[in-house]
């Protein structure tokens, strides 16, 4: 009787390593690199009523607001699961605007080459399909990666500037949109 009871906390406790957005499962802790990070938060992006993505923040160590997710050190990921198709001009059109609407004129400039080599690594896609995984990771020893399915792609993009500004498009002043914003946050 202890056996069963032991093996269906088990099952419990294996369930609750994920969280669920939108019928969507996000993982509570993921390896990237040699460390581990923790889901700082996860949320739904929407666009006109479609749901696009379900995006999860994993951190090193939680936090809740903007400036101590910029200011924390070590490795990051936004991941995005894909709820519907979409061409890679329509994922870096929106990545260009993020940047665009959270970003000042001069910053803009000092990040167009970077964000230029981004855009290329994406429109090499193609298109991405419902289900798939997009995460942006910043590995302090190379710098910002594109993995999609887990496999990375392109080559490293430097500059931990650059990988702060792809995250204003979810966390700065104007995000994509304020309810993913508070979400990611861990509101």
């Amino acid at each position: 009787m202890r056996k069963i009871l032991l093996c269906a906390l088990v099952l419990v406790a294996a369930e609750a390593l994920a969280v669920e957005v939108a019928g969507v499962k996000v993982d509570e802790r993921i390896k990237l690199g040699s460390g581990e990070l923790v889901l700082n938060g996860a949320g739904l992006r929407t666009k006109a009523f479609f749901k696009v993505y379900v995006a999860g923040l994993y951190l090193a160590e939680k936090r809740t607001s903007t400036a101590d997710v910029l200011a924390l050190p070590g490795a990051k990921r936004i991941s995005m699961r894909l709820t519907r198709d979409l061409r890679a001009r329509q994922l870096t059109d929106a990545l260009d605007e993020g940047i665009r609407d959270n970003t000042a004129a001069g910053e803009q400039e000092a990040l167009k080459d970077r964000l230029a080599e981004l855009i290329a690594i994406m429109n090499a896609l193609g298109s991405a399909k419902e289900g798939d995984v997009i995460a942006l990771d910043w590995v302090p020893e190379s710098g910002t990666r594109v993995v999609v399915n887990g496999e990375a792609k392109g080559k490293a993009i430097a500059g931990e500037d650059f990988y702060r500004a792809l995250l204003r498009i979810w966390l700065g002043e104007n995000p994509v949109s304020g309810s993913l914003k508070k979400s990611l946050l861990g509101g």
